[in-house]
């Protein structure tokens, strides 16, 4: 870690702190509640929630402030793991006796839709003398401050990788309370890196590190990224407004990786298809999207792949795949565009606009 740039972070953080005490108490105090909301469930009370006092739950974290329809969200978190299956997978998790690489690997191998920005906000609301909220922010800002191989895609971020990250926040911690901040635990830290590190790391300085590409090295990790960059798909057509699903029979003997539906008054619909290239032969890829092609609803098919397998793709699909409706995406600007389009609905959600029961 560059303590250079973290001395001076906290000398700034500590100044602006005495400056302007109303601002910053006001926003620790929102901090000290939200630990009080989850400290007050024990496992047991966890197991025992209804449907309604899990919306709840999970309506107050920050990871949820990016859905307009938070109600639809938990809806669907309901509906794929079961209720049941996903209170107990949670309770584990929070407080089972497993060692915890095992806890945080085994639910994110299980539970589908909640991924490590959602379950460490949960872990650090918990116990917040252990965990840190490790999501995007958190790798910016660790980037910024020098802190080697922090992960870039979902299946890097390891139980092992996590408690790397606590270490660090702890690190923090201790530095922070060094320069006399009070009550400094890795919630306070979270607070630290979000309102004085990330406008820093936003800069992107000259020498700044910055996340680099990273080619999954086995099978596993391929399949992974495969997963990740379909779940990101469906994330951004609903964010969009789509009807946006994964594992769609757009025909006879095709099924493709999403679509993106939208409906059009009583006349019907228009479907865009996406077919996702990590890895191996593209002969797949190419057969599901010219199966596509012969739904009428089907306005465009997209492969999505890195830029040396969209060049093959564009290769081998000429005079297969109608030209005029195939499109391609780098999966890298796929990961740009989720988070890009993240930030500006929790910007415009924060406004609330809509009743949450509109």
């Amino acid at each position: 870690m560059n303590q250079i740039k973290l001395q001076s972070a906290i000398t700034v953080f500590v100044k602006n702190k005495k400056a302007n005490a109303a601002y910053y108490d006001d926003n620790w105090t929102e901090r000290k509640e939200r630990k009080a909301y989850y400290q007050s469930f024990t496992r047991d009370r966890l197991l025992s929630m209804t449907e309604e006092d899990f919306f709840e739950y999970m309506s107050r974290l920050w990871s949820m402030v990016m859905w307009g329809n938070k109600r639809f969200v938990v809806d669907k978190l309901i509906a794929d793991n079961g209720f049941e299956a996903l209170k107990k997978h949670l309770a584990e998790l929070l407080y089972g006796s497993p060692s915890f690489e095992k806890r945080w690997n085994t639910f994110l191998k299980e539970v589908k839709g909640m991924g490590p920005s959602t379950i460490s906000e949960l872990l650090t609301y918990t116990n917040p003398n252990e965990y840190i909220l490790f999501n995007k922010t958190t790798i910016l800002c660790y980037t910024y401050l020098d802190i080697p191989d922090m992960p870039k895609y979902n299946y890097q971020y390891t139980g092992k990788k996590y408690l790397e990250a606590c270490a660090i926040a702890k690190d923090i911690s201790a530095a922070l309370k060094a320069a006399g901040v009070d009550d400094c635990d890795l919630l306070a830290v979270d607070y630290f890196l979000w309102d004085e590190v990330l406008p820093l790391a936003e800069k992107k300085e000259p020498g700044d590190q910055v996340p680099v590409t990273v080619t999954p090295k086995t099978a596993s990790d391929s399949k992974s990224l495969h997963e990740e960059i379909k779940e990101k798909l469906v994330a951004i057509g609903e964010l969009l407004g789509f009807e946006s699903r994964s594992e769609v029979k757009i025909t006879t003997g095709a099924v493709v990786d999403a679509v993106w539906e939208a409906k059009i008054g009583n006349m019907g619909k228009a479907i865009y298809v996406f077919e996702v290239q990590s890895k191996g032969s593209i002969d797949s890829l190419i057969l599901n999207l010219k199966k596509a092609q012969s739904n009428a609803a089907v306005q465009a098919v997209v492969a999505v792949a890195d830029e040396e397998q969209l060049a093959k793709i564009i290769r081998e699909s000429a005079g297969v795949i109608d030209e005029k409706s195939l499109r391609t995406w780098n999966s890298e600007d796929v990961l740009a565009v989720y988070d890009a389009l993240v930030r500006a609905h929790e910007s415009i959600n924060k406004l609330a606009l809509v009743p949450e029961s509109f």
